[in-house]
């Protein structure tokens, strides 16, 4: 047996370590607060909770009552200006808050690049070979995330419209029934006659046969359409222009000044 000694407890030891333990990696900063996020959130929850209750939803519209009757009522003598009013100003206010959260740009390559992967994914599939098929699934998971980017995008426009739809159709429909129920001295008055085919109708009562849709909303619907599409056409071409105006060169190369 030899004699060396056994190998002690120090001598076996592992390498030298750091004494200090590793730290917890941080924790990512907390989202910070967008003003902006927060009201198109509260005007959605807004939405939905007048549209089921009448309470809340009159109550909307009669504190929008006391600040577009002054300025577009004219006393009950126009009513059918003031719809057309009414549904430009809330047409208006919906497309600025669209073209607010819409990035036309991304939308567009969005849009393009869908169509492109399309093509190459049908000729993937056509030709039944797996690995170009695997191959284009990365791509399909981008062009997801970037799509669906885009259409929460979309939502959060139309959280601001959803809201104004059901608060600027409830005062109309108020103001309508009040021109209708419009005394003067005492004596019944109504401004909300309107002639159609030669015959005066109420907005309010609507025309024969279609009693359960009152005419006014028919005709409010009417304005809000093309008042809707004219728009948010005129600010999306004046977003890119401003845009394409931005990407244009400079200078004796690209013929400014």
């Amino acid at each position: 047996m030899s004699d060396e000694p056994l190998p002690s407890a120090e001598s076996e030891a592992a390498p030298d370590e750091p004494d200090e333990t590793p730290e917890a990696p941080a924790r990512p900063p907390a989202p910070a607060f967008k003003f902006s996020t927060f009201l198109l959130t509260f005007l959605f929850v807004m939405g939905i909770y007048m549209l089921v209750d009448q309470p809340a939803r009159n109550g909307v519209a009669e504190a929008l009552n006391s600040i577009l009757l002054p300025v577009i009522g004219f006393g009950y003598q126009y009513p059918l200006l003031t719809m057309f009013i009414a549904a430009a100003l809330e047409m208006l206010a919906t497309a600025i808050a669209y073209n607010y959260t819409t990035d036309w740009i991304k939308q567009a390559k969005v849009a393009k690049w869908n169509t492109a992967f399309r093509k190459v994914q049908m000729e993937a599939l056509r030709s039944g070979k797996k690995d170009r098929i695997a191959a284009l699934k990365p791509f399909q998971q981008r062009l997801t995330v970037l799509s669906s980017e885009v259409s929460i995008a979309q939502l959060k426009g139309m959280a601001v419209t959803w809201f104004l739809v059901i608060a600027i159709y409830t005062w109309v429909g108020i103001f309508i029934h009040a021109a209708y129920n419009y005394t003067v001295n005492g004596a019944a008055a109504p401004r909300d006659l309107i002639t159609v085919g030669g015959s005066s109708v109420h907005l309010y009562l609507g025309l024969d046969g279609i009693a359960f849709l009152p005419l006014w909303f028919l005709v409010f619907s009417l304005y809000t359409i093309p008042s809707s599409i004219a728009f948010r056409r005129v600010l999306k071409h004046y977003w890119l222009q401003r845009h394409a105006l931005t990407l244009a060169p400079t200078g004796p190369v690209g013929g400014g000044a």
